[in-house]
């Protein structure tokens, strides 16, 4: 049996014995249904595991006690962060899950013209707490020790005026040229990359992010939904310059 990875959320170098979150404590107590002296592994996002064995739980309180500290090689030497336009539902979720095990660094949460989702300030604020759980999972079950972070809910007028910082920003754009296979290596490893939404974007947002130093690229002769392109996107890259299928 697989041993059951936990996030914490506090730093847990030079701790040894530490009590659970209540998300935590009721995953392993009334979910896994796990007893003392089960072992666990834990990890707070700083790039350590940390193995520990469950010393005592109840339906309120989980207390662990750490055994030893280790760093394994699972996060990938390619930064990307996926710039997403948001779609509805279970998709987005399944965008935000994928893409945490496809080894990405930062995810933002982009609303178009072509948005089917509407936010205001209070639900724009729930899907980001939504979608960090969602990351938090994800990197629970696949081994990460880095914890992305998905930012608030920006239009993409904000996201393009805030000058994002990368060596290489990509747009999948079914028009362009450019495949994915003929891109130079971008100089420090990091790149953005743009996707639109369900109905992908307009005209004018296309121009609009290529103005701000946006490439576009296309993966292939056929029309990919937004959850199936961005994840497409995310193999390649990281098959090219990251760590996936061992290349």
């Amino acid at each position: 049996m697989r041993i059951p990875r936990i996030y914490h959320p506090e730093p847990l170098k030079d701790q040894h014995k530490v009590e659970l979150s209540a998300a935590a404590t009721k995953h392993v107590s009334a979910v896994l249904r796990l007893k003392t002296g089960a072992p666990l592994v834990l990890f707070d996002g700083s790039g350590f595991e940390f193995e520990a064995v469950l010393e005592k739980t109840d339906k309120k309180h989980a207390l662990a006690s750490i055994s030893r500290m280790h760093g394994p090689a699972v996060e990938s030497p390619l930064q990307v962060t996926l710039a997403q336009g948001i779609s509805r539902g279970e998709r987005m979720d399944y965008t935000v899950q994928k893409a945490v095990e496809l080894g990405v660094a930062g995810i933002i949460p982009v609303l178009t013209e072509r948005s089917v989702v509407r936010l205001d300030e209070k639900s724009t604020l729930r899907k980001q707490l939504h979608w960090q759980q969602v990351v938090i999972s994800a990197c629970e079950q696949s081994g990460r020790v880095h914890l992305p972070r998905v930012q608030l809910p920006t239009s993409l007028h904000a996201f393009l005026a805030a000058k994002q910082q990368a060596n290489l920003k990509l747009l999948l754009d079914p028009q362009a040229d450019m495949l994915v296979s003929k891109l130079s290596r971008p100089l420090h490893n990091d790149v953005l990359l743009l996707v639109g939404p369900e109905g992908g974007l307009d005209d004018d947002e296309r121009d609009a992010a290529k103005r701000n130093g946006f490439l576009g690229v296309q993966l292939g002769p056929r029309i990919l939904r937004t959850e199936t392109a961005a994840l497409v996107a995310l193999s390649l890259l990281q098959a090219r310059w990251g760590d996936l299928g061992g290349v």
